[in-house]
This record gives C-alpha cells, sequence and structure tokens, in this order.
C-alpha cells in the first residue's frame, strides 16, 4: 500500500442497500412522532399541489363562459387559500425535516466518538486520524442530507407524482398517455445521469481524501517545512492535489449542467405535444380549455419531482458509502473492553503487580509468525516497591508500560494487579488505580487547571494546586497571567517542554494512584528541573508501587530493583549496586554512559576555558 492509499476513501457499494438502511431508520425511533407527522406535512403539500391546476380547468371552462364572478371569486379565494396553506406547509415541511437530520446527526455523532474513545491503541495505530475525522464530519453530515432531504421527503415526492398521474387520468386518459409519451427518454437520461455523476462523486471522495491528508500531514510537519526551505515545492505540490479536486468537481457541475436542460427539453417537448393534441381537440369540440390549461401545468409539476428524485438518487448513493463506513467503524469489536469484565480489583488495594510469561508483538512477519517484542517477561513488584526498568531504545521497555495500563492484550502470559488478571477488569477500574507520565506529553488547549484534573470535579482545586506545589509547577504557573485559569495553547506549546513535563507529572499526581508509572519522565528536562522532580517524588513513593521506565541510568540507581531488558528479555534483576558486581549487560550500559557523560563534561569545559 503507498502512502497515498494509506488516506484513500474505500470503494462506494452499491446504490441502495435495504440492510443498511433498515439500520439507519433505527435512527428515527426515537424521534418516531415527528417522522410521522413530516410525512403527513409532506403528504398534504403533495395533495396541494393538485389544487392549482384543477382550479384553472374549473374557471376557464365554467366560470368564464357563463360569465359567472362570483364562482371565479370563490376560485380566487380558495386559491388564494392554497397558496398560504401551501406556504405554512412548506415552513413546518423544512423545520420538520432539517430538525430531524440535526437530531439523527447529532446522535450518531455522539455514538461515533464514544466508541473511538473506547477503541484500543492498536486501531488507531492503523488508522490515520484524517481518516476518522472524516467519519465524524462529512460521512455524517451525508447523512443529515439523508435524513433531512431525502428519506422523509422522497414520500412527498413519489405520492406528488402518483396523485399527478391520477388526476390526469381521470381528467383525460388520452391526453395523460401523450404526456406520458417522453418518459422512456427521461428514464434514459437519468440513468446515463446517475452513472456519470457517481464516478464523479467518487473521483471527488477519493481528491478530497488525499486533500485532507496532505493538509493535516503538512500542517502538522510546518516547522521541518520552514526548517529545510520547502515551502515553495509543498505549494506546488498543494496546487497539483487541490487543482485535481477542482478537475472533479468541474466534470460533475458538466453532469449537471447537461442533465438539467435535456429535462427541460423533454418537458418542453411533453408541452408541446400537448398543446398540438389538445389544440386539435378542441377544434374538433373533444376537449376544452381548461383541461389543456390544467394539464400544462400538471406537466410542469410532474417532471419536477423527477430531477428531484434524481439528485436524490445520488445522495442515496453516497448515503450509503457513508453510512457503511460508518457503521463498519462502529462494529470494530473493542478489545479488552467493559464487556468482557469478570473480576474487580480489591477495595483496598495495594498496588501489586506481577507479569507471567508475557509475550507480545504489535504485528506479523512477512512469513506470518508474531514479530515478538517482550519475549516471556516474568517479575513481580510488592507493593510499595521501586522498580526500575532500562535498556536500549527499543527494548521493549514501554511496551510493558502500556500492556499494564491494557492499551494492548498480550498474545501469551498474564498481568496480574492485586492478585486479579487485568484482562477481567473494567479498564476504567484498572486505569484510575495507576498513574502515568510519558516522555510525549500531551495538553489540551484549556486552562492550567483542567489540563491536570481533566474535568474531573472529584478534584478539588486545592488538591489541583497541591499537586502542581510537590513537583514543582507552581512556580512557572504564578508567572502566568490568570494563573491556573490561562489557557494553554494547542498541545500546551505555550509552556517549555520542561514545563510541560511537570504539568503531566502535577495530573498523575491529582489522581492520588496506587501505581505510579513514569516513563522517561525526566528525559526532557533540564538537571534542575529534574532534580527537583527527584526531590518532589522521592516522598511520593513512599508506601506506593513505582515503575521507573528510564534510558538514562543516573535517574534510577536509588531505585529497590532494576530490571534490564534486551530484545525484548529480562536478562537481569537487581540492585544498582549488584549489577555493577555482576559486571553483565547493566554494567556496560553504566560504563558506556558514564564515558559518554564524561567525555561530553570534558568537552563543555575547553570550550569554556
Amino acid at each position: 500500500m503507498s502512502p497515498a492509499d494509506h488516506h484513500e476513501e474505500e470503494v462506494l457499494g452499491k446504490a441502495y442497500d435495504s440492510r443498511l438502511m433498515r439500520r439507519l431508520l433505527t435512527y428515527l425511533r426515537p424521534y418516531r412522532a415527528r417522522v410521522a407527522l413530516a410525512v403527513t406535512v409532506l403528504l398534504i403539500g403533495a395533495a396541494l399541489d393538485l389544487v392549482a391546476p384543477w382550479l384553472t380547468k374549473v374557471a376557464l371552462d365554467r366560470a368564464v363562459p357563463a360569465r359567472d364572478l362570483r364562482l371565479l371569486g370563490i376560485l380566487c379565494l380558495v386559491f388564494l387559500a392554497a397558496t398560504l396553506i401551501g406556504f405554512v406547509i412548506e415552513y413546518f415541511q423544512t423545520m420538520l425535516t432539517t430538525w430531524l437530520g440535526q437530531k439523527v446527526m447529532y446522535d450518531l455523532r455522539r455514538e461515533v466518538f464514544a466508541h473511538l474513545q473506547r477503541l484500543d491503541l492498536r486501531f488507531h495505530d492503523r488508522n490515520p486520524i484524517g481518516r476518522l475525522m472524516t467519519r465524524l464530519t462529512s460521512d455524517v453530515e451525508m447523512l443529515n442530507e439523508l435524513f433531512s432531504s431525502g428519506v422523509v421527503t422522497v414520500f412527498g415526492d413519489l405520492f406528488a407524482l402518483l396523485l399527478i398521474v391520477i388526476a390526469m387520468f381521470v381528467m383525460d386518459w388520452r391526453l395523460a398517455l401523450i404526456t406520458l409519451a417522453v418518459m422512456p427518454g427521461v428514464f434514459i437520461a437519468a440513468a446515463v445521469f446517475r452513472s456519470k455523476i457517481l464516478t464523479a462523486y467518487r473521483e471527488i471522495r477519493t481528491r478530497l481524501a488525499r486533500i485532507n491528508a496532505f493538509l493535516q500531514e503538512h500542517i502538522s510537519g510546518m516547522s521541518v517545512v520552514q526548517l529545510f526551505d520547502r515551502e515553495a515545492d509543498t505549494a506546488e505540490r498543494f496546487r497539483k492535489v487541490d487543482r485535481d479536486y477542482l478537475d472533479a468537481h468541474l466534470r460533475s457541475l458538466t453532469y449537471y449542467a447537461a442533465f438539467f436542460p435535456i429535462m427541460e427539453i423533454l418537458t418542453s417537448v411533453s408541452l408541446a405535444m400537448i398543446i398540438a393534441y389538445g389544440g386539435s381537440e378542441l377544434l374538433r369540440n373533444g376537449i376544452t380549455v381548461g383541461v389543456i390549461a390544467a394539464f400544462l401545468q400538471y406537466a410542469r409539476r410532474f417532471f419536477r419531482p423527477i430531477q428531484d428524485l434524481s439528485e436524490k438518487y445520488n445522495m442515496l448513493q453516497a448515503a450509503m458509502a457513508s453510512s457503511e463506513r460508518i457503521f463498519k467503524l462502529l462494529d470494530t469489536p473493542v478489545e479488552a473492553g467493559p464487556s468482557q469484565v469478570t473480576a474487580a480489583l480489591p477495595a483496598n488495594g495495594r498496588g501489586e503487580i506481577e507479569f507471567r510469561d508475557v509475550w507480545f508483538a504489535y504485528q506479523k512477519t512477512a512469513a506470518g509468525e508474531w514479530d515478538w517484542v517482550l519475549k516471556g517477561i516474568s517479575f513481580r513488584a510488592r507493593a510499595g516497591e521501586r522498580i526500575a526498568i532500562v535498556g536500549h531504545t527499543g527494548s521493549g521497555k514501554t511496551t510493558m508500560s502500556s500492556l499494564l495500563m491494557r492499551f494492548y492484550e498480550p498474545q501469551r502470559g498474564e498481568i496480574r494487579f492485586d492478585g486479579v488478571p487485568i484482562s477481567q477488569v473494567d479498564q476504567r477500574e484498572l486505569r484510575s488505580r495507576i498513574g502515568l507520565v510519558l516522555q510525549d506529553v500531551f495538553l489540551f488547549s484549556r486552562s492550567v487547571e483542567y489540563n491536570v484534573r481533566l474535568g474531573d470535579l472529584g478534584i478539588d482545586d486545592h488538591a489541583v494546586h497541591a499537586a502542581a506545589t510537590r513537583v514543582g509547577a507552581d512556580r512557572f504557573v504564578r508567572r502566568l497571567p490568570q494563573l491556573y485559569d490561562t489557557a494553554l495553547g494547542e498541545r500546551g506549546t505555550s509552556l517549555s517542554v520542561g514545563e510541560r513535563q511537570l504539568l503531566s507529572f502535577a495530573r498523575a499526581l491529582a489522581f492520588d494512584p496506587l501505581v505510579l508509572v513514569l516513563d522517561e519522565a525526566t528525559s526532557s528536562v533540564d538537571s534542575a528541573l529534574e532534580e527537583r522532580i527527584t526531590e518532589a517524588i522521592a516522598t511520593l513513593m513512599q508506601n506506593r508501587t513505582s515503575l521507573v521506565i528510564a534510558h538514562r541510568l543516573s535517574t534510577v540507581q536509588n531505585a529497590d530493583r532494576i530490571l534490564v531488558i534486551h530484545h525484548g528479555e529480562l536478562r537481569e534483576e537487581g540492585t544498582h549496586a549488584q549489577l555493577l558486581a555482576r559486571n553483565g549487560l547493566y554494567a556496560r550500559l553504566y560504563a558506556l554512559q558514564f564515558v559518554s557523560s564524561t567525555v561530553a563534561h570534558g568537552e563543555l569545559k575547553r570550550a569554556a576555558g
């Protein structure tokens, strides 16, 4: 799969899928009364379309020849009343159908977002953000159009066609057949238009996905673009992608520009045939002027819903494709979700963690075998114990914390929390007892206070301030314009890397977890901040189980035990002194870092001298 294909939309399915439509209609169930009212209003509106031509016939055939001003006045009043009622009906029809579309879109978007939050990280690793954004925005919006302008209003169009055909045959069956003689041409034009516009719609969707993918990638990487002076090249590439999107839209406009004039020509042919045949019959006294005038109006009204139905067919095609993509997302199983809960953690937990022969792989190799990241990891962290996990980059250290948090599930083995297999525990209950500080800090574009407690009202302002104080974050918060109410930029860009790290640490402390997991938590801060954090967490770690994942060995020397991970295997275990005395892998890692830091220190001294 090429990088571009990674962001492409799936090929559209068939134009109508009864299974998908039945599922879509379930979203209307909570609003059955409104749907029934909307259909009733649409049927009344369709019936009112018959009034004006019929009044014209009566006026021309009875009132005018008889010079009956009273009847003519009554007909005018009835026509005026029908017009006013039609206006009111049209207003309520638009309000009801739009309200239904918005409510369905609101419910569906909330359901999709809630499902996205429950899906495991493996799913999010496989699916680009741009595609998921499309599901929540344009795909849901397409279903809004289906419910507000399609699935309900189509009843009005079909009912209007049926009533018009009945009225024409009741009035004069021969003239009705003449009016409908152009229908084969209408069907052919509509079929060609549908096939052409479907192809154009596919091209538009594909090119829109490319634009979204391009913009997401290059706006996110704007610093790299500017750093290497690639603005001109990037602008040229975007011009080509944007031009493809424009061309696809222009092709669709061409089809629309051809279809509607063709329909107008066929309508005009039908009107000409009505005049020609009706005129000849009028001369032979076989038909009246009122009938001809009524048929001319009915013909206009007859072809209008046909054009609407042709457009609604294409909207239905797009809605079926969007619904298939949305339901495919909603049907994605939630791995390790609450539905698999069979056990609960002890009410008075101790924070004991145990890995039992854990094997894990993110994916399989080309040969179809698991590409193991962790291989038979087994260890036990007693309550209140400080465990350090060290090893080369890519050895599997962070993967261990991800498995503990149940971001992923191991293929083999078992992880226990206070003696209970975490695979049987509700994710929310498990994660509520673990505080995690990552190397890559994510902050929301909200206030400092929100980023510490993440909207949890169970954590009051005092707890927020206390957590920030314990990690030293209050020192820079006091310098902010509105203190804890200061809004941070996107991803906390208004703060330095070290300040973001401190705020993330305060967030973990505010939730007062049983277990602390620090994943390279001090790797992005300078020595002064690192020393401050080290002092703050020393007291915090008392009577609290702690897993410290670190690359710099200087930060883990005081741990109760150190686990050395190498190529996914637990190679060594012991205290700092024990591992150095063993003169094994840990001792070599320590020597390499000690030599590197000594050389760097010497170079700095020479540069300063």
